[in-house]
């Protein structure tokens, strides 16, 4: 029998916040026994997080306590009935003021010292623990507390003494906090073992770890969203911790002529590039690797930003791609993505999902400029070049739709600076021959392997991609060749 180590043992013993995507970027959960700060703004979901916290608890058959200071018990519980919390596990110790110290009060003075002094509250929260033993506890807000105290130094004292009467009883502490420039919590910062940061901004809701203590986490800011049913955290995209085992081989996409210009195909988990203007091909050139990897049984999965599934899959059919039978046999998922309603962190989730839970082999999303309304103005070079690294890890061929404006004039690679990102680069464009559009196909860039350095003409019509003959102009990558007559 193996012996599990300190850093294997303490990953076990984890406590889960509830929230999947949080427990992932905290290392597998909470460290038992340890108090957490929860701090934002009124509306940032403070409260919602501590429901998920004693739920899950509650789940398991644990002894879990809410002390509000300032809700009432009753409004908490039809708040998380309504969210779809299950509070019937969960036991609270309301210390909110109730209305009759408002209606008893003669003076002008609501906050009566005589009324919330710090004495009845510490009895009673004393003997809730003693008598509960939770093993997790959730204080909303901790800022209450501050009222009680006579001085900072008091408050600060007394904090950390209820800190650690709650840790010798066993418990894990999350306390929230709603600090301000007229009253910080930096004190509350230092006493706790963690510090879990919720934001409300222009871009929408974030949340970030800022201290763990006895553990790694995950920096930066994540992606969170508050739904009807609680919340939801979508981890930032770290590629170098996922990894599969590499077997190389070479993805054919049926069609002999492109795989003798790729020099038999693609290699499994690279990343290509499939550039060119508007309508050239360059979905339907993707779509052709997939209706192969489908014949081989495998699953792929094409993220459409601008074009709705319905049409894709009725233009497919007009040109013999079988989209509709390969969705039908679970060959192939088409994902219509509104850039404006999903973050670059959410759609990196969505791509885990597939690879990991539904084994996709090949990926591709078209197109980067649709991807790149979801990162509202952020740089899209660094998330993809995230998602990207994470695909090749996982051994997944990925196909990046890159639409240039240029019709025909000067050849351009792409309009975002991801030339380097690739390990191919498959250029289509237009040719003006005798007052002709036509089609050509090429290989700007093959990392792993040689290729054909000749350009191609194709052809998309109702019997499928065709590659031809080499062209053998001029100019072609000025879109306006010169040469012997065709």
């Amino acid at each position: 029998m193996t012996t599990a180590t300190a850093a294997q043992q303490a990953q076990i013993n984890r406590v889960s916040t509830g929230i999947t995507g949080l427990d992932e970027i905290l290392d597998g959960g909470l460290v038992p026994g340890r108090s957490y700060l929860v701090r934002g703004g009124p509306g940032c979901g403070k409260t919602t997080l501590g429901l998920h916290f004693l739920t899950a608890g509650a789940m398991q058959d644990e002894p879990v306590l809410f002390i509000s200071l300032a809700e009432p018990e009753e409004q908490l519980r039809v708040n998380a009935d309504r969210m779809g919390f299950d509070p019937t596990g969960v036991t609270f110790l309301d210390l909110s003021p109730n209305a009759e110290i408002f209606a008893k009060e003669q003076t002008y003075d609501i906050f009566s010292p005589a009324e919330v002094e710090r004495g009845p509250i510490t009895g009673r929260i004393i003997e809730q623990v003693q008598s509960l033993r939770p093993k997790r506890v959730f204080i909303d807000s901790v800022t209450q507390l501050r009222y009680l105290a006579s001085d900072p130094f008091q408050f600060r004292k007394q904090t950390l003494s209820f800190l650690r009467f709650l840790s010798e009883h066993d418990a894990t502490v999350m306390l929230t906090s709603e600090g301000t420039s007229e009253a910080p919590d930096d004190d509350l910062r230092f006493m706790s073992d963690g510090v879990i940061e919720l934001a409300l901004g222009p871009d929408g809701r974030t949340i970030s770890v800022t201290k763990f203590r006895g553990s790694d986490f995950h920096s930066g800011t994540h992606t969170l969203r508050l739904y009807d049913r609680g919340l939801a955290v979508f981890p930032r995209l770290r590629p170098e911790t996922y990894r599969r085992e590499r077997q190389h081989e070479l993805v054919s996409s049926g069609v002999p002529e492109l795989d003798e210009l790729l020099s038999g195909g693609l290699e499994r988990g690279t990343v290509t590039i499939i550039t060119g203007p508007t309508g050239v091909g360059k979905t339907t050139l993707g779509l052709v690797f997939m209706k192969e990897a489908a014949g081989r049984g495998e699953r792929s999965v094409v993220y459409t930003f601008e074009e709705s599934p319905e049409i894709l899959l009725r233009r497919c059919e007009s040109i013999n791609i079988p989209v509709r039978a390969m969705v039908e046999r679970g060959t192939l998922s088409v994902m219509n993505v509104e850039p404006l309603q999903y973050t670059a962190d959410e759609f990196a989730q969505m791509v885990r999902f597939q690879v990991e839970e539904l084994n996709s082999r090949i990926v591709m999303i078209d197109s980067v400029s649709g991807y790149r309304l979801s990162l509202r103005g952020q740089d899209p070079v660094r998330y993809l070049h995230a998602l990207s690294k994470y695909l090749s890890n996982m051994w997944v061929t990925t196909l990046l739709v890159n639409e240039v404006e240029t019709i025909t004039g000067d050849f351009r690679a792409t309009d975002v600076g991801i030339s380097y990102l690739a390990d191919n680069i498959v250029f289509l464009r237009y040719l003006e021959i005798e007052g002709e559009l036509r089609k050509a196909i090429g290989v700007l860039k093959k990392r792993l392997s040689d290729f054909e350095k000749s350009v191609r003409k194709i052809d998309i019509t109702r019997y499928g991609f065709k590659v031809g003959e080499r062209y053998t102009l001029r100019g072609l990558l000025s879109g306006t060749p010169t040469g012997p007559s065709e």
